[in-house]
């Protein structure tokens, strides 16, 4: 297992593809259990080891300092106050100042078993991208690897070479290859806050700084994005998490 102490959650997005529930709330106070999906995600990354959480807020970031107040010293929130005209890596940059060491990336809206986490940490390299068997979600990020080192990512498989697996959305990242990310999304922002921290930043910071990735094959994951999404996570994915994690107890 790392040493990795910190966890960064992206949550400022406003979850326009979810319509009146992402108007109402941000998606990581959707719920399909008894708690809402941030609180679970949270209680997972405590249960790894991880001793601060730092939330990037946006749209509705009332829910999340309150989330934050009630958790003490182990949750912190900064906002990106320009959610609305920018992307995740821009959101990523305004945690920069509060970042100190390597730490895990996900984002609010991830729904996934313990041993996600568990493989993300277990990793021997430094910099890992967690990776799954394919899920036909229909709107999988495909990631290009040579040997098991980060190439390239698309949603477009035609236009990647060899497959490695399918995005998760759990990265782990090192002081060095974060100082990359912030160089190359500094010259980005320039042009464009609507940055992507996976598949534009990642892919062009490990060109340099090589980053790996993990394939756990047989992982039970979900992202909700829109309706489908939920009802796909709450019919069939949930469950079966709630099943893994029970017999991990």
């Amino acid at each position: 297992m790392s040493n990795t102490r910190t966890a960064v959650i992206l949550a400022a997005g406003m979850g326009t593809r979810l319509g009146d529930r992402g108007r109402a709330r941000p998606k990581g106070f959707l719920q399909l259990g008894d708690k809402p999906i941030i609180e679970e995600s949270i209680e997972r990354l405590r249960r790894s080891g991880i001793e601060q959480v730092i939330i990037v807020t946006g749209h509705c970031r009332d829910a999340y300092e309150r989330l934050a107040d009630e958790a003490g010293d182990f949750i912190r929130t900064v906002c990106n106050d320009k959610y609305s005209i920018s992307g995740s890596m821009y959101s990523l940059y305004c945690a920069k100042e509060m970042i100190d060491g390597d730490f895990l990336l996900l984002e609010s809206d991830l729904v996934y078993e313990q041993k996600a986490l568990q493989s993300a940490l277990s990793c021997p390299e430094d910099n890992c991208v967690l990776l799954s068997g394919f899920t036909n979600s229909n709107d999988e990020v495909f990631v290009e690897v040579d040997g098991n080192r980060l190439i390239n990512m698309s949603k477009n498989r035609a236009e990647l070479g060899t497959i490695g697996g399918e995005l998760v959305g759990i990265t782990r990242i090192s002081p060095s290859l974060f100082t990359r990310m912030l160089d190359i999304s500094e010259r980005a922002f320039a042009e464009s806050l609507h940055y992507d921290y996976e598949t534009d930043c990642l892919v062009a910071a490990g060109q340099d700084c090589p980053v790996y990735c993990h394939l756990e094959p047989d992982l039970m994951w979900a992202e909700i994005d829109d309706a489908a999404h939920l009802e796909r996570a709450r019919s069939t994915i949930y469950p079966e998490i709630v099943k893994r994690d029970a017999s991990l107890q």
